[in-house]
């Protein structure tokens, strides 16, 4: 492979497929449930789409996604394959430790594009009311260099969600208007919804019975329960020696079992 590794370990060759810039991404998308080429770049907005359609194209080349027509129509519905599925622990894995370990909202990393693609599909449907709800969203906060849409609405219903960037024509029935920061705590599960609405960082406008239950809609981050250093017990430490092949293993603490 051009501008491989050059070596023929499993770890080598595996990185050749998944280690590529953007890849875990467009898996993270795959294993959200998106399908469609669009939104799979939803997912991935400051991904190019030239780029997208070579990764794709190398993802399926590799085994590790099927491309097929939509019937009756244009464009193509991804997949994966087993040898993709097998993906799904290491993507876990490494969202798991960004959550614990990493600095995650920053200015400089703040979407609220991408944020409110992730919440829409985070909604709990079984909860909404038997009808449908319309939740208009306008974030404050944003960096400049962001240039994407500042307003997004929420349709509601329990057959589905539909995310839009245009005003859909439906009456709103909650107007939410938050720090794009706070929201993404929120949705990381670093700061409770009511928290942030006592700060005043978010407002909710509208009937009592749909603000009071709002929070209980969005089932935040897949993430969310992952536990911070600060939230764990104490590790016991452990000392690194190496096995005769080279690999780096674990010596048991001194009365470990």
């Amino acid at each position: 492979m051009k501008g491989g590794f050059g070596q023929f370990c499993p770890v080598a060759v595996a990185c050749e497929v998944f280690a590529e810039r953007w890849t875990p991404l467009i898996l993270r998308e795959l294993f959200a449930g998106s399908e469609h080429y669009n939104d799979i770049h939803r997912g991935v907005p400051l991904m190019s789409r030239a780029l997208l359609s070579r990764r794709l194209r190398d993802l399926e080349d590799a085994g590790v996604i099927a491309k097929r027509p939509l019937p009756g129509r244009r464009g193509y519905r991804y997949t994966l394959t087993p040898a993709g599925c097998e993906f799904k622990p290491i993507v876990d894995a490494l969202g798991a430790w960004g959550q614990r370990w990493t600095v995650r909202v920053q200015r400089g990393n703040l979407d609220a594009g991408l944020l409110m693609w992730n919440m829409r599909r985070r909604i709990a449907r079984e909860r909404l009311p038997d009808r449908r709800v319309v939740a208009c969203f306008r974030f404050t906060g944003v960096p400049r260099a962001y240039r994407g849409p500042k307003v997004f609405w929420l349709v509601l219903e329990r057959s589905g969600v539909e995310l839009c960037v245009d005003d859909p024509g439906h009456e709103v029935d909650l107007d939410i208007e938050a720090d794009v920061g706070t929201m993404a705590r929120v949705w990381l599960g670093d700061l409770s919804f009511d928290a942030a609405s006592r700060s005043g960082a978010v407002k909710l406008t509208g009937a009592r019975e749909l603000k009071r239950a709002l929070p209980g809609w969005l089932m935040l981050s897949h993430f969310s329960g992952v536990a911070r250093p600060h939230e764990q017990e104490a590790v016991t430490p452990t000392a690194t020696i190496v096995h005769p092949h080279g690999m780096p293993g674990h010596e048991p603490h001194q009365g470990a079992r």
